[in-house]
């Protein structure tokens, strides 16, 4: 019987970006929809996108994205 493969979660890949330098960038939650009743500046906070610094976050993310998340 043959090695057991982590299986990646794609999910995760696509919902955050990996700088560079090993960063871990994420867009901020509730965008999606029902934007209407938002005030203007709300919104513009919102639409930024967040900078992940938790180092157990970090290893998380490491061992999810498996090949992907080496440079983290």
């Amino acid at each position: 019987m043959g090695k057991k493969k982590l299986k990646t979660k794609k999910t995760l890949f696509k919902r955050v970006k990996i700088s560079k330098g090993g960063k871990i960038v994420k867009k901020q939650v509730s965008m999606g929809h029902l934007k209407q009743k938002k005030s203007g500046p709300n919104k513009t906070r919102k639409s930024k996108r967040l900078l992940q610094e938790n180092a157990g976050h970090k290893k998380i993310f490491r061992k999810l994205l498996g090949t992907h998340g080496k440079n983290i």
